[in-house]
């Protein structure tokens, strides 16, 4: 592994398709040979120079710009050259032959997914929440999440775990020191107040963990499902969150046989909003599959919105067929997740027509959402139920962004810290108990920037990454 790690690489840095400008990056240990054959001159450095890009004969392939990074200051550490030609498949193709037949001597070989913010990494110019903080702002589908994923890559989420590390580290070293000196009569502990120290840490700790529980929203969004009879006005409603009219509407039955999808944001948190088939027994069996596609996606969710039709409300079928369905979504959904009963059509009937409904009768849910998919009334108060319901808040300024594994490794933080406070309360100071939750604790912090981690997670992570990054 090792070695290969040490070998040149070069990618075509850009993504796939036709474009104005595509970029070609060569990482190695020396690029000169590289710059000698396709460039036929010397580069200055960081200096964008404009050439032609020769082929093995030196008839030109391309014109574009070269800039050669000397090593150490480039992206990945070592000598970068970047290729900058127009944008066509091929020509981006025949440039990256070129490179890899030019750098044959020197064992230039195609980069994988990430190697390029791997080397990054290993190399020191950026650490592991920086490193995953280029693929999120690669993929950042909305304006909140790209922001806050610049601020991660500019190190602020780092500058945070970073600060936790060195009071953890201190809190460590007074403990240690009590260990290594029992014989002392002072209380070493006592006079540095270090339960005080491990209660503003925790504090700390606690603080940082909200604030990347909202980063993780914004990176991963909130799936949500619509579900309920035929005709309550699910399509109505996806067409009215998402502004557009994406599912066809008819006073038809099953008319909608399939799942239909769409990102929408709301204050910057993407959600992932799934309109599906009309719940109910069906002789069809073009429907029965679009119904079991329904519950599929209803036991994957993060949030149903069980949609029911006000003018409806008193019928005995109608109320027997959504009982039915609530027994389904209890059988189906881990109980964790909320379900929010929605009643349409407002335009048409008054909320008092409602009646309690069944699928509320063993959750925590909060009060039904009155509203009319057709004139738009009650869509803000769902906005912000499912806001309320994914823990979103005014976040504060400079959020950054955070994964899920980040948010586990600060649990685990928290509730190593949680431990060492009752070891240090105790009547009887388990100070060697007490160190290991410390380190423990720091042990999971560390995992957040790649201090220490595992060669099989460094794997995972970075084999998400496109090709020329």
């Amino acid at each position: 592994m090792l070695a290969r790690l040490a070998q040149p690489i070069a990618a075509i840095a850009t993504a796939p398709g036709r474009g104005a400008v595509g970029i070609v990056r060569v990482s190695a240990a020396s690029v000169q040979p590289i710059i000698e054959a396709v460039c036929g001159r010397a580069l200055k450095p960081r200096e964008a120079t404009y050439l032609p890009f020769l082929d093995a004969a030196g008839q030109p392939i391309d014109q574009g710009l070269a800039i050669h990074f000397p090593a150490p200051h480039s992206y990945t550490g070592e000598d970068v050259l970047e290729l900058q030609a127009h944008g066509g498949p091929v020509v981006l193709q025949l440039l990256l032959a070129r490179c890899l037949a030019a750098g044959s001597g020197i064992g230039l070989r195609v980069a994988e997914p990430g190697e390029f913010t791997r080397r990054a990494f290993l190399n020191g110019k950026l650490d592991l929440a920086q490193a995953e903080a280029v693929a999120d702002l690669i993929d950042a589908s909305t304006e909140a999440a790209a922001r806050s994923a610049a601020r991660s890559l500019a190190g602020a989420f780092s500058r945070e775990v970073e600060a936790l590390r060195e009071a953890l580290v201190h809190l460590r070293m007074l403990v240690e020191a009590t260990l290594d000196f029992p014989e002392e009569e002072i209380d070493f502990l006592r006079k540095a107040d270090a339960e005080g120290q491990l209660a503003r840490l925790q504090q700390k700790v606690a603080e940082v963990l909200d604030r990347a529980r909202q980063g993780a929203l914004l990176r991963e969004g909130l799936h949500v499902v619509i579900a309920g009879q035929p005709n309550a006005g699910k399509s109505s409603l996806l067409n009215a969150l998402a502004g557009a009219e994406l599912a066809i509407v008819t006073p038809i039955p099953g008319t909608t046989r399939d799942v239909v999808r769409q990102q929408i944001q709301i204050e910057g948190v993407p959600l992932h909003v799934v309109d599906t088939a009309g719940l109910r027994d069906s002789a069809d069996a073009v429907e029965r599959i679009g119904i079991e596609r329904a519950w599929g996606e209803i036991g994957r969710a993060d949030a149903v919105l069980f949609l029911h039709d006000l003018t409806r409300a008193t019928d005995a079928d109608s109320q027997a067929a959504d009982a039915a369905i609530a027994q389904g979504l209890r059988a189906t959904m881990a109980e964790a997740v909320p379900v929010i009963d929605v009643w349409n059509k407002l335009d048409l009937a008054a909320p008092a027509d409602a009646i309690a409904t069944p699928s509320t009768a063993d959750r925590e849910a909060a009060a039904p959402i009155h509203l009319s998919a057709r004139t738009g009334e009650g869509l803000d108060a769902l906005r912000a139920r499912l806001l309320a319901l994914a823990g979103w808040h005014a976040p504060p300024e400079g959020l950054f962004i955070a994964r899920e594994r980040h948010l586990q490794a600060l649990r685990r933080v928290d509730a190593h810290l949680m431990e060492a406070a009752a070891h240090l309360a105790g009547e009887a100071q388990a100070l060697d108990l007490l160190a290991e939750e410390l380190r423990l604790a720091q042990n999971a912090l560390n995992e957040i920037t790649g201090a220490f981690g595992a060669d099989d997670l460094l794997g995972v992570i970075f084999s998400r990454f496109c090709i020329g990054k």
